[in-house]
């Protein structure tokens, strides 16, 4: 059995991290961590999980006390930073869901985060947890650096295309619609039922967002070539999910059959990237799964491709694919655990 502790149990994230292991086969999870409700049993804090999730709370000194195989930090960004060193010297394996390690230098973390990084020299060895792109890299990991929910989306949306060379690299607009899980669960005015309701908001549109920096390091590796974006995520009045859609500008004169034919091939071994030939991703169609969901199409009468993702921002956004890398690090069947 791998032993788990998961720090930050109580978010969103942590919440549906402990719905997968609690039923994942291979799976003990020895502490849950809180730093506002320790003493607490997670069923207190979310009666839902009562009779599955009456583990009690800890804190994170109690936590460091005891032996597990697998950490998943589920921290606020320059909270997981201060704490992987010590895990990491200990032989234990971190999954980090924040974005303190998914920037390939401090300096890049700077520019996205304009803050400075704490520890910049687990930076080279950390691998960026996307298993369609690293999958061999993740099995020899000890730091994985679990990728962001709207870059999950833009990333598997336009990696055929670029890695084909088939768009131009600077000329890219993704424009993201997200439920309102993804702000996270700290009290805030923006995801405020009253505020949601009735509305669709767009945020730190151009290449404001920081998740912009994470899909352009990405982007510009399958490219080979700088890849700016222009991103305009928005908050849309649903609790979760993601629907993605990324315009370019096609280098080749391609038809939509041709296209169909380039995701089916790159992503048919696959177990989690859906590509759909007829009709279109919808966000209900991967709520609570690990899913995405892709389509690609030319529109006629121009040089433009569009490409279309669904993901559930905690599962595949987060959650179920920092358990996917956690099944590639430990050796097991990667989709233990998500089916």
């Amino acid at each position: 059995m791998i032993r788990i502790g998961i720090i930050g149990a109580t978010g969103y994230a942590g919440l549906a991290l402990f719905r997968l292991l609690a039923r994942h086969p291979e799976s003990e999870i020895v502490f849950l961590v809180s730093g506002s409700q320790a003493g607490k049993r997670l069923s207190e804090v979310y009666p839902h999980v009562t009779g599955i999730g009456d583990q009690e709370l800890v804190s994170l000194a109690d936590a460091k006390a005891m032996t597990v195989d697998v950490v998943f930090l589920c921290r606020a960004h320059t909270e997981a930073m201060a704490l992987v060193p010590e895990f990491y010297e200990r032989g234990i394996w971190v999954v980090d869901l924040s974005a303190d390690f998914r920037m390939d230098t401090a300096k890049a973390y700077r520019e996205w985060y304009h803050l400075a990084h704490t520890a910049p020299e687990l930076l080279k060895t950390a691998v960026y947890g996307l298993p369609e792109l690293y999958r061999e890299q993740i099995k020899r990991a000890r730091l994985v650096g679990n990728p962001g929910c709207y870059p999950t989306g833009a990333i598997l949306a336009l990696a055929p295309l670029l890695e084909k060379r088939w768009i131009r690299p600077d000329d890219m607009i993704v424009d993201a619609k997200s439920g309102v899980s993804g702000a996270g669960r700290k009290p805030s005015p923006r995801p405020q039922f009253v505020e949601t309701n009735e509305n669709i908001a767009p945020y730190n549109v151009g290449r404001v967002h920081r998740h912009t920096g994470e899909i352009e390091q990405e982007l510009s590796k399958l490219a080979g070539a700088r890849c700016p974006v222009v991103f305009t995520p928005q908050l849309v009045p649903i609790n979760k999910r993601i629907l993605t859609t990324a315009y370019a500008t096609l280098e080749e004169e391609v038809g939509s059959e041709e296209l169909i034919a380039l995701y089916k091939a790159r992503y048919e071994a696959e177990p989690f990237v859906r590509v759909m030939e007829d009709g279109l991703p919808e966000t209900k169609f991967v709520q609570d799964t690990n899913f995405c969901d892709v389509a690609v199409l030319r529109v006629p009468g121009t040089r433009k491709v569009l490409a279309i993702t669904a993901i559930d921002n905690l599962v595949k956004g987060a959650a179920g694919q920092a358990v996917q890398n956690m099944n590639l690090m430990c050796g097991i069947e990667e989709t233990t655990g998500l089916w």
